[in-house]
């Protein structure tokens, strides 16, 4: 079986090597495309491959018409919005994600943003501690609760809200779980967003949502961006001058989150994933569960039907 590597931003050399010492330890062809910079490459490269690992590479349903051959893509991490999933399954091509290889980096980066936007972006001036502050975390998956085991290390008081997520399952990590979103909002100083961008998700942090936050409250969106309402916060912020929005995820509206200096930042690039570690991790997970498909039909991290 042949296996291609399309990433146009590539894995680190590392996370390459282990990519083919699993594919080819598995009697499976290792191919690379890297830093692509036209998608008739990739559908140039795609037109013979059985596998395919992307990372956030868009496979739409002209990659898929293009590849005749291909029986399983892998997005090496947990998002896969970039995979259109109905052409996939349409195309019989099982789509499957990496959850977890990505979740420390993830959860380490909400803190390095946190603790930059309660110090003021260091600008020299007072900031607030952590300790002891509340903090809201919406969906309790992997990054969340990596999260969580941080947020207890900085003594903070945490809650969770996951609508698909047992009560049980959040109060055994020893986090308080919430009856809904409203409430996280309303009892915590800090929330961090951990959601997928889905039909029920897009758009859902609203004004009417974050205004509910207390006085000097922070919002953290290491998740998707189209998860943010941008215009209505835009005009809460503007209303609200306490509140601060820390996200690695760059708004269609940077330049408006921009006006409000000293409350909003944004990395220049999504970054959440940007370790050595989590690069290699997601990488050779991808490998892995490529050769448990072809040699059990493992379909253990599906992720369309």
């Amino acid at each position: 079986m042949k296996v291609l590597v399309a990433t146009e931003k590539p894995f680190a050399a590392a996370a390459v090597e282990g990519i083919r010492k699993e594919v080819e330890s598995a009697g499976h062809e290792l191919a690379l495309l890297e830093k692509y910079t036209e998608k008739a490459q990739l559908l140039a490269a795609v037109a013979d491959a059985d596998a395919l690992i992307i990372r956030s590479d868009k496979v739409d349903a002209e990659v898929l018409d293009a590849a005749k051959s291909l029986k399983i893509v892998v997005r090496a991490g947990a998002g896969y919005d970039n995979i259109d999933l109905a052409a996939a399954t349409a195309h019989q091509v099982v789509a499957e994600n990496t959850p977890g290889q990505n979740a420390n980096a993830v959860a380490e980066l909400v803190f390095g943003l946190l603790v930059f936007a309660v110090r003021n972006f260091y600008n020299g001036k007072s900031g607030t501690e952590l300790l002891g502050k509340k903090l809201g975390i919406l969906a309790f998956g992997n990054v969340g609760r990596n999260v969580a085991r941080i947020a207890k290390g900085f003594g903070m008081d945490v809650y969770a809200y996951d609508a698909y997520c047992p009560k049980e399952v959040i109060e055994a990590a020893g986090v308080k779980a919430v009856d809904n979103q409203d409430a996280l909002f309303e009892t915590c100083d800090v929330v961090s967003l951990h959601i997928p961008a889905t039909a029920e998700t897009k758009q859902s942090i609203n004004a009417a949502l974050v205004g509910k936050m207390k006085k000097g409250a922070v919002l953290v969106n290491t998740a998707r961006k189209e998860v943010i309402n941008e215009p209505e916060l835009i005009a809460l912020m503007a209303e609200r001058t306490d509140l601060k929005f820390v996200t690695d995820i760059k708004p269609d509206a940077d330049e408006e989150f921009s006006k409000f200096e000293g409350r909003y930042f944004s990395t220049p690039k999504k970054m959440g994933a940007q370790t050595a570690e989590a690069n290699v991790n997601a990488g050779i997970a991808a490998a892995k569960q490529i050769n448990a498909f072809f040699k059990d039909g493992d379909t253990k991290f599906q992720v369309n039907k």
